[in-house]
C-alpha cells in the first residue's frame, strides 16, 4: 500500500476564503480521496499476492485515521489563525498571565474601592477593574458635594452581571457595611470626620456620617449662639465623634469640640495678657435675662445686668443688641475657671459723683417708682440714684401693710429725705413726713370724754381695734361694749369694717394708743335697774339658754340674769325649759359685777308655810301685789329709765337685724 502524506499547505488561502470558526480544510473529502486511491492501488496488489482483501482494508483505514488525528492535533492553528505571526509558547504563556492580571477578581456582596471615572448630573461612573463600569446615581454622593474625577470611594457588589452584562454597583450599601466600624474608630482615635448635615430636628440637626444618621445638638454647632439652624441644612463639616449608644445605634456628633480645641490655646494666650481695669473692645455674642456675653476675640467675657449701667435695667436689650460692638472693661477674672466678669457702666461717671451736693435730710425730691416690694418702694430721683420709702414711712398708722397698697410702678411721687449716705451711696425717704403727725396734737383733737366714728378693723378675745383716722387708733375693750350684754367675743358684737361710735377714755401718746368705750355713749342702766331689781323682788322672766349649772333669763329692760339648777324647779317638780315664761324673785343683785342672780323655786316656797306664819305670808302677798305696784309707778315717774328702756330695745332690735342679714 501506499503511503500518502496529508499536505495541508494553507499558505495559499486568502481572507475571503477563510472563515475563523471553522476548519480550514475539509477532513473528510480529503480521507475519501485517500481511500479512493488506496482502494485501487490495493487492489492491484492483493490480486498479485492473494491477500484477503475486506481484512486488509480494515487495518489500512484504522492506520489512515489514526495518522490523520495525530497530524489534525499537531496542527498549528495559532499560525494559520495569525497569518504564521505567533509566540513561542513560552512567550504566550507569560504574556497571557500579564493579561489576565490587568482584572482584579471581584465576588458579589462584597466592599471594594474603586475610581471615579466619570460623572453627570445623574449618574457617576466607578471603575473597580473589573472588565465593566458599575454606574451609581448621584444621590447616594449627595454628602459629599465637592466629589471629583480621580476620587477613589467604596462600592458595594451587589452583581457582577444583570440581564444586561452590566456591573451593578452600591455607594450606600457600602457605607452602611463598614459605617458603625467606622464610626467607633473614630471615636476611640478621637479622629476628624466629615459629615453632612441632612435636615433640622428638635434640639439640633441629623447628620449623615458614613451613611449613619447622628445627632448633631444646637449648643455643639458652634461656641456661638446659632440664630437660625436652617442655615446648615446641605452643608458638609467636619465633626468629632462624642458618644455612641451601642444599643439603640445613636451617634451624637459635634462641631463644637474642633473649634474649642482651637481655642483653648488662644484662651490660654488671651487670659494671660487680662488685667483688672483694662478697656478691651468686644462684640455681642448672646442676650439673657441676667446678663450679656461679650466674645473679645477667642474669650467670651459676662457683663451682668447690674454692670450694664447705673440705672435700673429690666432686660439688658433695653442697653445692647446683638452684634454691637462696645468698649467694655475687665472687673474681675479667674485664670482657672476661664471666667471674665466685664462691666461697661464702670466706663461712665456714677450718678452720685453729680448729685446736688447742697441735698440734705429733710429736703423734698421727686421721683420715679422703679421697684415694689412688700416692704417698700424704690425711688428713682435721678438716673442711677435711688432712694428707698419703707413701708412704715409711708402712712402714720401703726398697721404695717403693703406698698402696693399706696403705691405702683411708674408713679411720680414726692417725698422727704430721711438719710443720706453719700460714701455708701444710700438714701431713705419717707412720704408721710409730708403730712402733720396726727399725735403730735393728740390731745387737741381726741381729747377725754370727745366721741368720734372708728372704722372696725381687727378683734380679739379681749377687744375691738379701731381706726379713728388714718395714723389714729385704739382699742374698745370687751368690757366697754355694753351695759347690759355679757359678750364672750367681740365677733358677737360687730364685724370688720362696720363703723361704731366711740368715746376717749384714756390717753397713751408714747405708744400712740388709745383706750376707747362704747357703752360709755349710754349713761349706766345700772344705777336705776339698782332701784328696779331689788332683794325679794319678783319679776316675770324669760328663759333663754340652760346648761347644767343653771340657765340665763331674759328681764326687762334687755337685763339677764342668771338662776342656778335648783332655783328652776317649778311647783310641779318639773325643771323649767327654754322660752318658758316664769316669775322669778332676785336673790342677789351686784352692780359692780353686773350680776343678778334670781330664782322660781322662791316664788311658790313662801305659800306652803305654816298657819303660823299665814298671816306673814298674807302680809308677803300684800307686799308682791304692791311692789309691782310701786315698780309700776316708779317705771313710769322716771323719764329717763323710760327713755333707756326704748334705746336698749331699738338697739336689740337692729342688732338682730344685721344678725339676720
Amino acid at each position: 500500500m501506499a503511503k500518502k502524506q496529508l499536505d495541508l499547505n494553507v499558505e495559499g488561502l486568502n481572507e475571503e476564503e477563510f472563515n475563523e470558526n471553522e476548519i480550514p480544510v475539509d477532513v473528510d473529502e480529503q480521507l475519501d480521496e485517500i481511500d479512493t486511491i488506496d482502494e485501487e492501488e490495493d487492489l492491484e496488489e492483493d490480486e498479485e499476492s492473494g491477500y484477503d482483501e475486506n481484512e486488509s482494508l480494515k487495518s489500512i483505514n484504522e492506520i489512515k485515521k489514526a495518522t490523520l488525528e495525530k497530524e489534525v492535533a499537531e496542527f498549528d492553528w495559532d499560525t494559520y489563525t495569525n497569518k504564521g505571526m505567533t509566540y513561542p509558547k513560552e512567550e504566550q504563556s507569560r504574556l497571557e498571565e500579564i493579561y489576565n492580571q490587568t482584572f482584579s477578581t471581584i465576588a458579589e456582596n462584597e466592599v471594594v474601592e474603586g475610581t471615579v471615572i466619570s460623572m453627570n448630573k445623574r449618574e457617576v461612573v466607578v471603575n473597580i477593574g473589573y472588565k465593566s463600569e458599575g454606574v451609581i446615581s448621584l444621590n447616594e454622593f449627595r454628602y459629599n458635594p465637592n466629589l471629583k474625577i480621580g476620587d477613589k470611594v467604596e462600592v458595594y457588589v451587589e452583581s457582577q452581571e444583570d440581564k444586561k452584562g452590566q456591573l451593578i454597583l452600591s455607594h450606600k450599601k457600602a457605607r452602611a457595611l463598614k459605617s458603625w466600624d467606622r464610626v467607633n474608630e473614630a471615636l476611640e482615635k478621637d479622629e476628624i470626620i466629615t459629615g453632612y448635615i441632612k435636615c433640622r430636628t428638635k434640639g439640633g440637626m441629623i447628620v449623615d456620617v458614613f451613611g449613619i444618621e447622628a445627632f448633631l445638638p444646637g449648643s455643639q454647632i458652634d461656641v456661638k449662639p446659632i440664630r437660625d439652624y436652617d442655615a446648615f441644612v446641605g452643608k458638609t463639616m467636619e465633626f468629632k465623634v462624642v458618644k455612641i449608644n451601642q444599643e439603640f445605634k445613636n451617634v451624637v456628633v459635634s462641631h463644637k469640640a474642633l473649634i474649642e480645641a482651637e481655642l483653648e490655646q488662644q484662651k490660654k494666650e488671651i487670659i494671660s495678657k487680662l488685667e483688672k481695669g483694662q478697656i478691651l473692645e468686644g462684640t455681642v455674642k448672646n442676650i439673657t435675662s441676667y446678663g450679656v456675653f461679650i466674645d473679645l476675640g477667642g474669650v467670651d467675657g459676662l457683663i451682668h445686668i447690674t454692670d450694664l449701667s447705673w440705672g435700673r435695667v429690666n432686660h439688658p436689650e433695653e442697653i445692647v443688641q446683638l452684634d454691637q460692638k462696645i468698649n467694655v472693661v475687665i472687673l474681675d477674672f479667674d485664670d482657672a475657671k476661664k471666667r471674665i466678669a466685664l462691666g461697661l457702666k464702670q466706663l461712665t461717671p456714677h450718678p452720685w459723683d453729680s448729685l446736688d451736693p447742697n441735698l440734705k435730710v429733710g429736703d423734698k425730691v421727686k421721683g420715679k417708682v422703679v421697684v415694689l416690694a412688700d416692704y417698700g418702694a424704690f425711688i428713682e430721683i435721678a438716673p442711677g440714684v435711688e432712694g428707698l420709702i419703707h413701708v412704715s414711712e409711708m402712712s402714720w398708722s401703726q398697721h404695717l401693710r403693703s406698698a402696693q397698697e399706696f403705691l405702683k410702678v411708674g408713679d411720680i411721687v414726692e417725698a422727704v429725705v430721711l438719710t443720706l449716705d453719700r460714701e455708701e451711696r444710700k438714701m431713705s425717704l419717707g412720704i408721710k413726713q409730708l403730712k402733720p403727725d396726727p399725735w403730735e396734737k393728740i390731745e387737741e383733737k381726741y381729747s377725754v370724754g370727745s366721741k368720734h366714728v372708728a372704722k372696725v378693723r381687727n378683734f380679739t378675745n379681749f377687744g375691738v381695734f379701731v381706726e379713728i383716722e388714718e395714723g389714729v387708733d385704739g382699742l374698745i375693750h370687751i368690757s366697754d361694749l355694753s351695759w347690759t350684754k355679757k359678750i364672750k367675743h367681740p365677733a358677737e358684737f360687730t364685724n370688720i369694717g362696720d363703723t361704731l361710735e366711740v368715746v376717749v377714755l384714756e390717753i397713751d401718746k408714747e405708744n400712740r394708743r388709745l383706750s376707747l368705750g362704747h357703752k360709755q355713749l349710754e349713761e349706766n342702766p345700772w344705777d336705776v335697774f339698782e332701784t328696779v331689781f331689788t332683794i325679794d323682788s319678783v319679776h316675770e322672766g324669760t328663759v333663754v339658754d340652760v346648761n347644767d349649772k343653771g340657765a340665763m333669763i331674759a328681764l326687762p329692760y334687755g337685763v339677764e340674769g342668771f338662776a342656778s339648777a335648783k332655783h328652776l324647779i317649778k311647783e310641779d317638780g318639773k325643771m323649767a325649759e327654754v322660752d318658758e315664761k316664769l316669775p322669778f324673785k332676785v336673790i342677789e343683785f351686784n352692780k359692780t359685777a353686773k350680776r343678778i342672780v334670781l330664782s322660781h323655786s322662791k316664788t311658790y316656797e313662801e305659800g306652803k308655810k305654816t298657819e303660823e306664819s299665814s298671816k306673814p305670808s298674807s302680809s308677803t302677798k300684800k307686799t308682791k301685789k304692791a311692789k309691782p305696784e310701786l315698780e309700776k309707778t316708779t317705771l313710769g315717774d322716771i323719764t329717763e329709765l323710760a327713755a333707756l328702756k326704748t334705746e336698749m330695745e331699738e338697739k336689740s332690735r337692729k342688732k338682730s337685724t344685721k344678725k339676720e342679714g
